[in-house]
């Protein structure tokens, strides 16, 4: 029989339904508590560095395990009553309990951590991230799936965590105030017209989910209904319901009302066609000097505020003076592209979406810019291929990555290292993906100087980051 080691001989593993002592000394990566019971290291959703709890076991694995918590003992001082009496259920908050400069805080460790432990690089300076003024009502964006429960109600709000269940919810203290005025003549439209709503396991019913984007610049907003089919009934009643807003108060004008057919048994939240009701289907709003028109289909920052700041940061380093060749990959409609365009010579941007595309050179237009242009196409076969075509001839003085969560393709970074960039700025949305590809770079002869974390979502988990990597032989 083999001997325990120390740490076994130790640690004592608890049992489903045991009731425990626990302080909490760390917050993992999406946002729970962590602590240890006789050496046995337990994960708790909603904990708090500092908190002293009494947890109850949920579920155990060999060295560690789950546990919610049954009271609190001792409450962290860094512990404070969420503004959202849903924010526990809701999956769109998951540490709002914490308070806000503690959320920044480990956002900013979060980072910091995964550059040195994943990308093995300790040589660089760390900027202090950027938070907000006001960290509440910033999302631009929200999507309701609609549905009923068991006792066929009409359920409108968000999925609980880790779940597709949905919780009603009439106020978001992340989504923007006129959210709730258009949602509730949502609800009379549908309990007025008969419409059915999805049932996601049956793969039956018409009205999905109801999107919802505003122009805060702007004020413009566009409402959209995801729909299991290809209309809606009693069409005239919504249009009525909703317009109405557009006299009843001045915060917002409804500019656009549309709808999105998806019949697909999926949990993808949109499909591709775009029926208008009223209007043309997008909105236009602005960050800084430059305007975008968006739809409900085009990628769009869901926090204006601190897009502009994002991206502002990106130009900073990219540190442009108006003569060079910059290369945008995932441009999504041009976004940080036409703030590079401001300095730049010339851009490229690269997106596999087309519509996002043709969003891109509409907006390129739309500021008057002629300094842009956009392909069609995935990012790790658009660029190799283009550099290809050229015999090796086609540079880039800055090149710009923003990939989405699983980060950048190795045979898009070969090609960057190949294409010779003095600068390579990176906006990451995942800090672990990110320093896999910084220590990628790091091994081809790029040197990472400088990284700053932005607080995109607060109350989340998630942050985004930009990154400046330099060619050593500058």
């Amino acid at each position: 029989m083999a001997l325990k080691t120390e740490k076994e001989e130790l640690q004592t593993i608890p049992q489903k339904n045991d009731c425990v002592p626990l302080t909490i000394e760390d917050i993992g990566a999406d946002g729970e508590g962590i602590g240890r019971y006789q050496g046995f290291t337990l994960f708790v959703k909603d904990g708090v560095v500092g908190d002293e709890l009494i947890v109850r076991i949920l579920k155990t694995k060999t060295t560690y395990g789950y546990a919610k918590i049954e009271s609190i003992v001792t409450p962290s001082p860094f512990r404070v009553e969420p503004k959202c009496s849903l924010a526990s259920r809701c999956g769109g908050c998951q540490i709002q309990q914490l308070d806000y400069q503690k959320q920044l805080e480990y956002k900013q460790n979060k980072v910091k951590n995964c550059i040195e432990r994943i990308g093995g690089i300790k040589e660089y300076e760390m900027e202090p991230i950027i938070g907000m003024e006001d960290p509440y009502y910033y999302r631009n964006k929200s999507q309701y799936p609609v549905g009923r429960n068991k006792n066929n109600e009409l359920m409108i709000g968000f999925y609980a965590g880790r779940s597709h269940s949905i919780i009603n919810t009439d106020h978001c203290y992340i989504g923007d105030k006129s959210n709730e005025l258009i949602v509730s003549k949502i609800r009379e439209y549908i309990e007025e017209s008969g419409i059915a709503v999805y049932n996601e396991e049956k793969h039956t019913g018409l009205l999905r989910h109801i999107l919802i984007r505003v122009g805060f610049t702007s004020k413009q907003v566009i409402v959209c209904l995801v729909i299991n089919g290809k209309k809606i009934p009693k069409q005239e009643l919504l249009l009525d319901k909703l317009l109405a807003l557009n006299t009843q108060q001045e915060d917002f004008v409804i500019e656009s009302i549309c709808l999105n057919v998806n019949k697909e048994k999926t949990n993808v939240i949109l499909g591709n066609q775009i029926i208008s009701l009223y209007k043309e289907p997008f909105i236009v709003d602005q960050i800084g000097d430059i305007k975008y028109q968006i739809s409900p289909l085009s990628f769009y920052q869901v926090n204006p505020v601190q897009t502009k700041k994002l991206y502002e940061l990106a130009l900073s380093y990219a540190d442009l003076h108006g003569e060079e060749i910059v290369w945008d990959l995932y441009c999504g409609i041009g976004t940080i592209s036409l703030f590079l365009a401001q300095r730049a010579k010339q851009v490229y941007g690269v997106e596999i979406i087309p519509q996002a595309i043709e969003d891109a050179k509409r907006n390129a237009k739309l500021n008057g810019m002629t300094n842009a242009e956009f392909f069609a196409g995935a990012a790790e076969d658009v660029l190799p291929q283009k550099y290809k075509e050229s015999n090796g001839a086609m540079s880039a003085d800055v090149i710009v990555v923003d990939p989405p969560r699983k980060g950048c393709e190795q045979s898009l970074l070969d090609t960057v290292v190949a294409m010779h960039p003095k600068k390579v700025v990176y906006v990451s949305c995942d800090p672990a993906t990110l320093a896999r590809d910084i220590k990628y770079l790091d091994e081809k002869g790029y040197q990472l100087k400088k990284v700053r974390p932005v607080d995109q979502f607060p109350h989340s988990t998630h942050v985004e980051t930009v990154a400046l990597l330099l060619r050593m032989d500058n």
